[in-house]
């Protein structure tokens, strides 16, 4: 068969397709928990890989004594004669993030376990990521899902208050990761504003060859 034929019996399988990136990593900085969640589930039931950075910033609805109330309430569920068997109750933001996206992706199939093998999950920016362009999801964003005057908590005091013990030390780490980001930064600038300065200099050296360039399409 042609590939007009093809096309013309199976059209939405053409238009479907979809075209998955190299792994998306998402800044989780001032986003809404569930929202964000609800969306890196279903990009990860796609096929597509995602990490999460800085869960520790993202945010819940709801201020932080109601979300202590309701954390309490979680712990208390547990298996009646051994609780070693579970349900585990994960004290760290980037675990937390995590159980919140497992349970919106069927993980009980072959299928869900895929897609939860595609998700990372950190608090603050290891390395490589804090050298890799960082995204948002403005659907999630906090500044546009929740009412102005609305009560929010961050997961990181939530999860301080509740038995994570390494807020100190992300704050310190994230705190000489921006350090080295503002000085590479000036220095990037710094080299920009060189190169614009010499190119100025030479605009008039280079207008026959800009011309040139411009007729070969370049």
């Amino acid at each position: 068969a042609s590939q007009e034929q093809f096309v013309s019996v199976f059209p939405k399988i053409l238009l479907s397709t979809m075209v998955l990136e190299k792994p998306i990593v998402i800044d989780c900085r001032d986003h809404l928990h569930g929202r964000l969640a609800s969306i890196v589930a279903k990009e990860l039931l796609a096929g597509q890989k995602v990490v999460l950075v800085r869960c520790e910033e993202m945010v819940i609805s709801g201020s932080l004594v109601r979300n202590q109330t309701k954390y309490a309430q979680f712990r208390a569920k547990h298996m009646n004669t051994n609780p070693e068997r579970g349900p585990f109750h994960f004290r760290s933001p980037a675990r937390i993030v995590w159980r919140t996206i497992r349970g919106m992706v069927h993980q009980k199939t072959a299928r869900g376990q895929a897609a939860i093998g595609r998700l990372s999950t950190f608090e603050g920016i290891p390395h490589p990521y804090d050298k890799m362009k960082r995204k948002v999801i403005p659907a999630a964003l906090r500044v546009v899902r929740l009412k102005p005057g609305r009560n929010f908590c961050k997961l990181g005091d939530l999860a301080n208050n509740v038995g994570w013990k390494h807020k100190e030390l992300v704050d310190r780490l994230e705190d000489k990761r921006r350090a080295k980001s503002e000085a590479f930064f000036q220095k990037k600038k710094a080299a920009a504003a060189l190169k614009a300065k010499a190119e100025e200099a030479a605009a008039g050296e280079l207008a026959k060859v800009n011309e040139t360039l411009a007729a070969a399409g370049y």
